[in-house]
């Protein structure tokens, strides 16, 4: 991730995204959390040098492949985009497409809180998703169909992810 990528907005959503992998994993794969982890963390590694939908993240599983990267995290990976039509069928897949464009709408809710996440609720997460022109690059249909792919409560899955965020909240600013 650190060769990659520069920007450290997008190291902080890697990262954000990882964090909301790991209660999902313990959940639903233990023996696997770490493969989790590192999906999360690299599943936008490419998307700084290689932003178009042509290129992200087919260049980066490419190069992960040749590290001989988990098969399982490749296929999130991939099927963390939409756009290459790659079903997700593992829970891992399901898992981060599901966090991925939450979390970056978690942090955006907590950047214009004077607490940040500190004291963040679903309420206030759900309310501003019904704001278009609050996060308006954040797909909320994304965020809708991760919910029933990943078939959980829409209040408990944002509250997984805000506890998830909140317990890294001083190391990624937020």
């Amino acid at each position: 991730m650190n060769q990659w990528v520069q920007s450290p907005a997008l190291r902080i959503h890697m990262e954000c995204v990882a964090a909301c992998m790991q209660p999902y994993a313990d959940q639903l794969d233990p023996q696997n959390k770490q493969d989790w982890i590192i999906a999360g963390l690299l599943h936008d590694f490419d998307y700084e040098k290689y932003p178009t939908a042509s290129q992200h993240p087919f260049i980066g599983v490419e190069h992960l492949k040749s590290l001989s990267v988990n098969p399982v995290i490749l296929d999130a990976i991939m099927g963390h985009a939409d756009y290459t039509n790659t079903p997700r069928t593992t829970p891992m897949a399901k898992a981060l497409f599901a966090v991925d464009e939450l979390a970056g709408f978690i942090v955006a809710c907590a950047k214009v809180r004077p607490n940040g996440i500190s004291d963040l609720a679903p309420k206030s997460v759900k309310k501003k998703l019904k704001d278009k022109r609050f996060a308006e690059a954040v797909s909320r249909s994304d965020i809708q169909l991760g919910i029933e792919q990943l078939s959980v409560d829409p209040t408990e899955h944002i509250q997984t992810c805000i506890d998830a965020i909140r317990a890294h909240a001083d190391r990624l600013g937020l």
